[in-house]
């Protein structure tokens, strides 16, 4: 924007002379547009996708928490918060019964 921004200012310039800024204004909107797409793009694209999974972690264990504050049972409470784990990562209720006895016996 700064190169456009000198550019006008020199608007009496001979061609040669503006031809010159012109190009460097160009080439100065072009990579801040590059840049902008190819690197801060997917950059935030994935620290949102990061901090929407580090957000749903901590959702699963005030889930539980409040279940236990409740009153429930802490395996009640276990399985309320098994229930908000996303399909693709959730333990089977056996495979979380295993898990629970195997830490209860240590």
């Amino acid at each position: 924007m700064l190169g456009v921004i000198n550019t006008m200012q020199s608007v009496t310039e001979p061609p040669e002379v503006l031809g010159g800024m012109i190009g460097s204004a160009l080439v100065g909107t072009f990579l801040g547009v590059f840049l902008a797409y190819t690197v801060v793009g997917p950059f935030a694209v994935r620290l949102n996708q990061v901090m929407g999974e580090e957000h749903q972690f901590y959702m699963i264990i005030r889930d539980v928490l409040v279940a236990h504050l409740n009153g429930n049972a802490p395996q009640v409470s276990v399985e309320i918060g098994r229930g908000n784990v996303p399909s693709m990562v959730q333990p089977s209720f056996f495979e979380l019964e295993e898990a629970l006895n195997s830490t209860s016996d240590s």
